[in-house]
């Protein structure tokens, strides 16, 4: 598999190149799109926090170490019920790298984070299975659409991730509805990915709307009004509106994919300006599939960070390789643009050192 610097080319590798090409030197933007779902409270969907009750506070958290380098909501940081950090905590050591500044954009959080950020007046939401997830999502969309133009014109490029427990599930269940064969295919925090749970989730929110597999596939927004959740919309406008004008790298696995899906369907020529920026723990990961369900919506390249925690001194860290967490909170892309901003001079040995740093002092000294 090609690379560049320690950024593989996972697809479309002639796209992805070049699309490093055009963000390289370039003073990336990241924005990080948070959102609550009660489907992350059905239990063994979600690995973000020891309770499911727990997930509501994850994202706020989340971009709370990202601004500030340590968590106000909680006492300390978001961890899997094994003990295992938030990839938030890569993200903020590549973000501090280098020196990129971020913006949060609120879909819909149950608990507001302790930090600045960007109301686009959406609400927490429901669970999947009433068929009645997500509030006023053409009004979050529009919203989010002209931020994304606007944001444009004081970025070279953006780097844009999310945070939301139960997001994998969700993006099933879009997915699904919008015609995208993605049963057994998207990815889990968890060592055990949950295929069959999911599967379920999603064919009962499904049935509840009475909709059949592909039955919204030119209706995206109903789609996420119905079985999706508040992160869809906002990320989705941003990204239409901002890649008119500037590269757009879409951090994160296979929730990407819904997002992809959705912006198909409403603007598909902005996705030329698209590229997924992901780990390597999720292209390499046997329970999921990124490359076929991306392959079935665009020829959009995937890039990975070839980040390697097999030599780290802390177990927290190096159960990634065994499987563990694998990606959020943009970590991918937030790797990928350090690498692509320094041409290089971040690496993945300088990333974990001061990953390694940051672990020591938020989560081995509690």
């Amino acid at each position: 598999m090609k690379r560049i610097h320690d950024v593989l080319l996972v697809q479309e590798q002639s796209k992805g190149e070049a699309f490093i090409e055009r963000i390289s030197s370039k003073r990336p933007l990241f924005v990080c799109t948070i959102g609550t779902t009660e489907t992350a409270k059905i239990p063994g969907i979600s690995a973000a926090g020891k309770y499911p009750e727990f997930t509501d506070y994850t994202p706020s958290a989340d971009v709370e170490l990202l601004l500030l380098e340590e968590c106000r909501c909680i006492p300390s940081v978001p961890m899997t019920p094994q003990g295992i950090p938030t990839p938030a905590l890569v993200t903020m050591s590549a973000l501090r790298l280098a020196n990129m500044p971020v913006l949060v954009a609120n879909g819909g959080c149950k608990i507001s984070p302790h930090v600045p950020y960007l109301d686009l007046g959406g609400k927490p939401g429901r669970d999947i299975r009433t068929g009645d997830a997500v509030d006023d999502a053409e009004e979050v969309f529009w919203r989010a659409k002209v931020a994304g133009e606007n944001l444009s014109k004081i970025a070279d490029c953006i780097v844009i991730g999310e945070s939301i427990p139960g997001g994998t599930t969700t993006a099933l269940s879009v997915l699904l509805s919008l015609g995208i064969d993605a049963r057994g295919k998207v990815s889990s925090s968890m060592m055990e990915n949950p295929h069959e749970l999911k599967i379920r989730t999603a064919e009962a929110a499904l049935e509840v709307t009475g909709l059949k597999f592909g039955a919204l596939e030119k209706d995206p927004m109903r789609a996420v009004l119905c079985m999706g959740d508040p992160m869809m919309p906002a990320f989705a406008g941003l990204v239409v509106g901002a890649a008119e004008k500037v590269p757009m790298l879409m951090a994160g696995g296979t929730q990407m994919c819904a997002i992809l899906a959705v912006i198909k369907a409403l603007k598909p020529h902005v996705l030329d300006n698209v590229a997924v920026g992901t780990t390597r723990w999720i292209v390499n990961d046997q329970t999921a599939d990124l490359k076929g369900i991306v392959a079935q919506i665009a020829r959009v390249p995937i890039l990975a960070a070839d980040l390697d925690f097999s030599q780290s001194r802390f177990e927290g860290l190096r159960a990634y390789e065994a499987g563990a967490v694998k990606e959020g909170v943009g970590a991918g892309g937030a790797a990928i643009a350090a690498m692509a901003k320094s041409k290089g001079t971040i690496t993945k040995e300088i990333l974990l050192k001061e990953i390694e740093r940051n672990y020591e002092r938020l989560v081995s000294s509690k």
